[in-house]
């Protein structure tokens, strides 16, 4: 099932499943937010299901305005270096632990939103990346029981200002411009992606491809995220978690592309579909 967060005219945004073409709202179902969905544990999974088959009322995808599908996550977690590739091309040593950093949620958009490139930085990069978001959360998860903990997929582009997340070794300056997260356009529920180690991801601007790579090549992968992120901090309903980016990045290219006002983005991940933003420049 693919989970929505989105808006109809004159109303307030509320959570959706979309079947077919269209997308069901679930606020009548007693969950009128992705947060409620995410904490609502398996009761939920199946009060939805229900409802959604009783033939609720739904509205035409083309007639809503699709929201990041967690539009304020409690924590936006994300992973450096976590493709073999990229570690390479950037000349870095393949980690041994994760590199760990984060976003603030102000600087999530949605898919068709805007990335605004701002007028203090002049390497405003791409990153193509794949995330799980945390739905039944906890302390100390073991990696084998991973999948009790993540609800599904979506996709995340983790904008990057290369000057300034490079003018110390702390990283958050630079990845935390407003609208520097690019979300979704829907989380795909864990149960219609039997392998999430195991699904192309690419990344084209204007219809070049500039990153090209599957899941399989991620250093460290879910099980072992869940655990170690878990023996650190709770995890919570919501939390989405970007598993890193592959090869491709513009920083690293001969000559160096970085993004540019009037650039189309598109980033692509098997299974779950295509998280599209054009890029305008900060007036």
């Amino acid at each position: 099932m693919k989970f929505v967060t989105f808006q109809s005219a004159g109303e307030d945004p509320q959570a959706g499943a979309i079947v077919q073409d269209h997308v069901v709202g679930l606020r009548g179902a007693g969950y009128p937010s992705m947060l409620a969905i995410l904490g609502g544990g398996v009761q939920a999974r199946e009060k939805i299901e229900s409802w959604v088959q009783s033939s609720r009322p739904s509205f035409p995808l083309t007639s809503v305005k699709l929201l990041a599908p967690v539009p304020r996550p409690p924590k936006l977690i994300c992973v450096g270096l976590n493709y073999r590739d990229h570690a390479i091309e950037t000349k870095m040593e393949i980690p041994k632990v994760p590199t760990i950093f984060s976003k603030f949620s102000s600087a999530v958009i949605a898919n068709g939103e805007s990335i605004i490139l701002p007028k203090n930085s002049t390497q405003p990069d791409y990153e193509a990346e794949f995330a799980f978001v945390i739905g039944r959360g906890g302390r100390h998860i073991p990696a084998e029981q991973w999948q009790e903990h993540v609800f599904g997929y979506t996709i995340i582009n983790d904008v990057s200002a290369r000057d300034f997340q490079m003018a110390t070794t702390q990283w958050l300056m630079g990845k935390t411009f407003d609208t520097f997260a690019p979300m979704g356009p829907h989380i795909v529920s864990a149960d219609e992606i039997p392998d999430p180690h195991a699904l192309d991801i690419s990344l084209r601007i204007n219809g070049e491809v500039l990153q090209n790579s599957n899941t399989r090549e991620l250093i460290f992968k879910i099980p072992e995220l869940v655990a170690r992120l878990s023996s650190v901090f709770t995890l919570e309903p919501g939390d989405v978690v970007s598993t890193g980016t592959p090869a491709g990045v513009g920083v690293a290219r001969k000559p160096q592309r970085f993004l540019r006002a009037g650039d189309d983005v598109v980033v692509r991940v098997q299974s779950i579909g295509e998280l599209r933003n054009p890029v305008v420049a900060e007036s």
